[in-house]
């Protein structure tokens, strides 16, 4: 049962540390981009249309990284071109992802596909106990390289470096010579394709079909969580597979026979978790803000 547990633990923590890794990426640079669910559940679609109209995940894995991208140029072309408000710009993206991904997947809702499989061996892949290191599908393993190689770029590299200091002072970097604006058009396209490729997980890995609004609020907890780490990848690591346990309460509820606490409130746990970090974080001595890049959501124009 420990085994099933920690198994649950990490297919639901794998899209929510995608997503907001890929946030995290596009706020160090300056951009607060709140449609992070609008481009999940475009990937989403476009992962689950393309593998079952191919029969390839491979495809539908690439459709989803393309659709997420797609997606998130739209908000970089309407806030970072023409500095519209990047709030209501990403409010506004989420919206679209969720009417374009209904009207997209109507055609395919209730449809199946096979679901994404472990890349090692049966011999490993369903033992007992090690199919916990060697059980796991492509994109478990590569959310933990990105982790790896997100902190590595952020923190020893001289493009971290370079990204890092157009979040925190736009008008200094471009005054010695940074294009600000193409390096958080880069960033925010990160930032898209591991929401679409975090959105695909939900229709080709967990679920394994489409339904609409599939992704049931996660994106808006990926946001939460870019805070909650304090806009730091080993840290959310740790918060992702956090609130990856609090999710997975309702099932292993359900499994226990546990008929005292409606199903609905195990439900709703880990968006109370998420008001409730918040919540903790603002009333603390050190708050998030105080750990966001100084140029955060502020539109940039050069002169």
């Amino acid at each position: 049962m420990l085994v099933s547990i920690i198994m649950t633990l990490i297919a639901a923590s794998t899209p929510l540390l995608l997503a907001s890794l890929g946030e995290l990426v596009a706020e160090k640079s300056g951009v607060l981009n709140l449609g992070v669910e609008g481009m999940m559940l475009c990937g989403a679609v476009a992962g689950f249309a393309v593998a079952f109209s191919s029969g390839s995940m491979a495809l539908g894995l690439l459709a989803a990284i393309l659709a997420g991208v797609a997606a998130a140029m739209v908000f970089a072309v309407l806030a970072l071109s023409l500095t519209a408000n990047q709030v209501a710009t990403g409010l506004a993206l989420t919206i679209f992802g969720i009417g374009a991904s209904s009207l997209i997947g109507a055609g395919f809702v209730g449809r199946t596909v096979q679901r994404l499989g472990p890349i090692f061996p049966a011999a490993l892949s369903e033992h007992p106990i090690l199919r916990i290191v060697f059980g796991q599908d492509v994109v478990v393993y590569l959310s933990l390289a990105l982790v790896a190689g997100v902190s590595y770029f952020l923190r020893r590299t001289r493009a971290g470096l370079i990204l890092r200091a157009v979040g925190e002072n736009d008008a200094s970097a471009h005054a010695i010579g940074y294009p600000v604006v193409a390096i958080r058009y880069a960033a925010v396209a990160f930032g898209g394709a591991l929401a679409g490729l975090g959105g695909a997980y939900f229709s080709l890995a967990l679920t394994p079909m489409w339904a609409e609004r599939l992704t049931a609020g996660r994106g808006w907890i990926a946001l939460a969580l870019v805070v909650f780490s304090a806009w730091k990848p080993g840290r959310l690591l740790l918060g992702a597979y956090l609130f990856g346990a609090v999710m997975t309460l309702e099932l292993q509820a359900k499994a226990a026979g546990v008929s005292w606490l409606a199903p609905e409130v195990l439900a709703m746990a880990p968006y109370l978790a998420t008001i409730a970090v918040l919540t903790m974080m603002s009333l603390g001595r050190k708050t998030g803000r105080l750990d966001a890049p100084a140029c955060l959501g502020k539109p940039f124009t050069a002169s």
